[in-house]
């Protein structure tokens, strides 16, 4: 019995050890059972209850280590194995970082070679991002006033960085705001008539200003034939310039540069180079006095010639001119939408789109602003500024009819749709964009900047900030039109 006790547990040394010691106390206790009850014991019995103890010990011991050994066997793996498993995934990590990398490349590159394309269209032109559909009609309670000047606003220029607001007036004052706040930041009081000598600043109605496209210098020009130049930063006072034998009407830094261009009542356009405090040369060609003067980057100007009804471009370096015609009226404003093609408002009421390459008006609105006066005798409301959202498709003008009406130019510039107006009470003496198209700025006052023929006494004197508002942010620059 024992035989066979021990051959069946010797699958297990340890359980051998303990199934022996079981099998001595069995045999003493059958000795013991024996001797005192002589009944022989069922053996068989209970070595089958013995060998079936022994058996499920030994299977529910030797089951787990068949687990565990099944569990080392998926992740034992041999250095070789490791080795490759590790240049798997290092493969894997470069390839990812690769396809990253060439991501952003693409990525670069596609920005870079749009800001490049939009560089070539703006020097040719033809530029025209697609913003008008976009522009939602501001609430009135959104806009904002700065008041400060004492008599009506003739003029306004924005910084390029679109923070902060130059407005002059009939009162001979330079007020500096900022945009965010609508504080005054600096103000450069007017003198009386005949403190010229003693007085910084000016002493007569200041028509016009500028500033240049780095935002160093500012510009302004008065009815006393002067220009003077000021350092925007500190308002500080640097040079007067002398030489128009008539009221300075037009003033603008050439984009890119401190060449500065001036134009007259005396019928005359000067060049001037405010770097080095020098005059370069004088332009003659128009009939009538010259009421208003853009430019950009080019070395070229464009010009508003009044009652002889002409718009010239003047190309500075051959000191030559292209005239066009156009309006019935005297022409009083205008303003550059990119390098070919420009914008223009008459006395007569019109608002016309004109390209440098065709002598007449693309487009022309007549009675833009509406008319007024009695039955038979009704008159146009004069159109008195203009501005354009640069290499846009977004324009602005303002009269004395209580509000300033946007424009959408048609595809290639071919036509001019009202896209809403915004209340305003005055005379819109001046507009301006801010470069970001974020906001559009109005000078207003009660009477026209370059005269006193009405005066609009529910009008208030100040600086208006229009908010443009958008449907979708950014969508302009997914909306990029090659002329």
């Amino acid at each position: 019995m024992s035989s066979s006790f021990f051959i069946k547990t010797k699958q297990n040394p340890k359980l051998a050890k303990k199934g022996k010691n079981t099998a001595v106390s069995k045999r003493k206790n059958d000795g013991d059972s024996a001797g005192k009850s002589k009944v022989p014991a069922k053996k068989p019995s209970s070595k089958y209850n013995e060998e079936i103890s022994s058996d499920s010990e030994t299977e529910s011991s030797a089951e787990p280590k068949k687990r565990q050994t099944n569990v080392d066997y998926e992740y034992d793996e041999t250095p070789q194995e490791k080795k490759l498993r590790l240049a798997k995934q290092y493969l894997e990590q470069l390839k990812e970082e690769e396809e990253k990398k060439a991501e952003d490349e693409s990525f670069e590159t596609e920005l870079i070679a749009g800001r490049l394309q939009e560089q070539v269209l703006e020097q040719k032109g033809k530029l025209q991002r697609l913003i008008a559909k976009d522009i939602l009609p501001p609430d009135a309670s959104e806009i904002r006033v700065l008041r400060g000047h004492k008599l009506p606003i003739t003029c306004l220029v924005i910084t390029p960085d679109d923070k902060c607001i130059f407005s002059a007036a009939k009162d001979c004052s330079i007020i500096k705001w900022d945009v965010e706040s609508g504080k005054k930041l600096h103000t450069i009081h007017g003198g009386r008539k005949g403190t010229e000598d003693r007085h910084v600043g000016h002493t007569a109605h200041i028509l016009c200003m500028t500033i240049s496209s780095d935002g160093k210098y500012l510009a302004t020009g008065d009815m006393n034939k002067l220009i003077m130049i000021w350092e925007a930063e500190t308002c500080k006072h640097l040079y007067k310039f002398t030489g128009h034998k008539g009221p300075v009407s037009g003033l603008s830094f050439r984009k890119g540069t401190h060449d500065l261009y001036s134009a007259s009542h005396d019928r005359s356009v000067k060049v001037w180079n405010v770097d080095e405090n020098a005059y370069v040369e004088t332009l003659f060609g128009h009939q009538d006095i010259i009421t208003g003067l853009d430019s950009l980057s080019r070395e070229c100007c464009v010009t508003a010639g009044g009652r002889d009804r002409t718009v010239r471009v003047w190309k500075i370096a051959e000191e030559s001119q292209l005239v066009f015609h156009g309006h019935e009226g005297s022409i009083d404003c205008i303003q550059l939408i990119n390098e070919e093609y420009m914008i223009t408002g008459a006395d007569d009421g019109s608002v016309s789109l004109w390209s440098v390459n065709k002598k007449k008006p693309l487009s022309t609105v007549k009675q833009a602003h509406g008319c007024h006066g009695d039955a038979g005798l009704e008159q146009p409301h004069w159109v008195a500024s203009v501005a354009a959202l640069q290499n846009s498709d977004t324009v602005a003008s303002g009269s004395h009819n209580s509000q300033i009406q946007l424009w959408k130019c048609g595809h290639n510039y071919r036509g001019l749709e009202p896209l809403f107006s915004v209340p305003l009470s005055g005379f819109i003496n001046s507009l301006k964009f801010s470069s970001s198209g974020q906001f559009l700025v109005a000078g207003v006052g009660q009477e026209h900047r370059l005269g006193r023929w009405w005066r609009l006494k529910e009008a208030k004197n100040g600086i208006y900030i229009i908010p443009l508002k958008r449907k979708l942010l950014n969508s302009e620059e997914a909306n990029v039109s090659e002329q």
